[in-house]
């Protein structure tokens, strides 16, 4: 008999062999940073099937990236996907693995402001540069067009004004150009558009968000055909950047929830901007359901529902007065201030003191972003609640 310093490592005594024992109800959590084996032909099969190290991979993790290729492609035979530690990682990942020095990429200029930090501090030391264009204006974007560019790298919707591209307009012009179209899906999520079904290269997500709607879970996510995903993947072990298992156990259970909480977000947006283009403390409404949206042709031709869009929308205040902004802010009994997204709870941004603080007010204003506008992301409270807590606050801005 062992020792009990030694039995306490080794005694490890359960149902091995219980028919059951793989089918759990909720997926099982695994912290394990390796997977042992007793024997040699034992390790080369472990090495086969991959469960080895925590890093190279995880089951949760596995199994978290078979859902974002279902959700993100499903019923194409070729895709597949990796995850990521973050939305940052996914798209730091994805340039790094497939960009080199004297690459260039041709941006829309309304992208998240860390994207355009990664591209113009980091591979622009690295010798790969980046042009940003209003990609609104299709004869820019083929202007803008290099021999030597590579990638093509927009956002469906803008933060924080959600101006849309024209994704069957940029499949072409990437195609023409032979440079890999990546798009950022984080704003709509795969329930409401899928961007390779249109023709794009890759999609990244940021789980982080609505596919998490918990916000309690830092994570991304890229989809794409099976070379660039082994590419991407074999680049982000590397980086040190594979998610970690707890943040993928949680994530596939919010998984479970996502169609219900995202189609009820995507909804309450759409009543809840019809409701802001009647009130006259809103003189203008971001969100493509809305008739005045600037882009609505756009909107009909990607979107079928106008009430499966977006849970993001921007308005703007009748007033640039802080006080007054201050005033309603305070006077909210439900919507409240925080700096994120997709979350069940509506939430409110204030890009001009956020994530667009260092930005020239003159540049700012000709983006359409003013001290006036709000960024709102909407979450699965009762409609009515919701556009009663807006109404009986706006009578601060007057």
């Amino acid at each position: 008999m062992a020792h009990v310093q030694t039995d306490v490592l080794y005694t490890r005594e359960y149902h091995e062999d219980a028919i059951n024992l793989g089918k759990p109800e909720a997926f099982p959590y695994y912290p394990a940073t390796a997977f042992g084996a007793t024997a040699f032909e034992e390790i080369k099969t472990a090495y086969k099937q991959g469960y080895t190290y925590i890093r190279t991979n995880n089951p949760d993790r596995h199994v978290l990236e078979g859902l974002m290729t279902k959700l993100e492609a499903p019923g194409m035979d070729d895709a597949d996907s990796a995850v990521l530690s973050s939305g940052m990682a996914a798209i730091t990942a994805t340039c790094a693995a497939l960009l080199q020095k004297g690459d260039h990429i041709l941006s829309n200029r309304c992208l998240y402001g860390e994207t355009i930090e990664l591209f113009d501090l980091f591979f622009g030391k690295l010798g790969v540069e980046t042009t940003y264009v209003d990609f609104s204006d299709l004869g820019a974007v083929k202007a803008a067009l290099k021999p030597n560019t590579k990638m093509i790298y927009t956002e469906i919707c803008a933060n924080p004004t959600i101006d849309l591209v024209d994704l069957p307009a940029l499949v072409t012009i990437a195609k023409d150009a032979g440079a890999l179209l990546v798009v950022d899906n984080t704003f709509c999520s795969p329930l409401s558009i899928r961007p390779l079904e249109w023709g794009a290269d890759i999609v990244i997500n940021s789980l982080t968000k609505f596919l998490s709607g918990h916000s309690d879970i830092l994570l991304g996510a890229v989809t794409a055909n099976r070379e660039l995903i082994h590419k991407i993947y074999d680049f982000s072990l590397f980086m040190g950047s594979p998610a970690d298992p707890f943040p993928a156990f949680q994530m596939i259970r919010a998984l479970e929830s996502a169609p219900m909480r995202i189609e009820r977000q995507m909804y309450n947006a759409a009543k809840l901007a019809a409701y802001f283009e009647t009130d006259p403390r809103i003189v203008k409404v971001n969100h493509p359901s809305v008739e005045s949206f600037r882009q609505r042709d756009i909107a009909k031709k990607l979107w079928k529902d106008d009430e499966k869009i977006t849970g993001m929308m921007s308005v703007e205040f009748c007033t640039e007065n802080d006080a007054k902004i201050d005033a309603f802010m305070k006077r909210l009994k439900f919507v409240h201030y925080a700096p994120t997204l997709g979350g069940m709870r509506t939430t409110m941004s204030h890009p001009v003191t956020s994530s667009h603080n260092t930005t020239p007010d003159d540049v700012r204003r000709a983006m359409g972003i003013t001290p006036a506008l709000m960024r709102i992301s909407v979450g699965i409270e009762n409609i009515d609640d919701l556009i009663e807590d807006f109404r009986q606050a706006f009578a601060e801005l007057e």
